[in-house]
């Protein structure tokens, strides 16, 4: 099975965004270029499930720990994933 270029797939997405989403860095823009709910209830619940032990109250911090798994998942189930965008 090949890799599926995930950059290439989402900056092929962003192009056709109607607003400016700056997927490689924010987890909001992320969620919302895949059509996900980015609330802050959305994306706590998402680090609970991946296992976030951090303080969910700091949401900086949080998005960008969420981000960094979230791409190391995608890197993990097949995607290629540029290496400054994972752990």
């Amino acid at each position: 099975m090949s890799e599926v270029d995930v950059e290439q797939i989402l900056d092929g997405l962003a192009s056709k965004a109607t607003q400016k989403l700056n997927w490689k860095t924010s987890i909001v823009d992320l969620l919302k270029l895949l059509d996900l709910d980015s609330s802050i209830g959305a994306r706590k619940q998402l680090a609970s499930e991946l296992n976030y032990t951090g303080d969910t109250s700091d949401s900086a911090t949080m998005n960008i720990w969420l981000h960094k798994q979230v791409m190391n998942k995608l890197a993990a189930n097949g995607g290629k994933v540029p290496a400054d965008l994972k752990d």
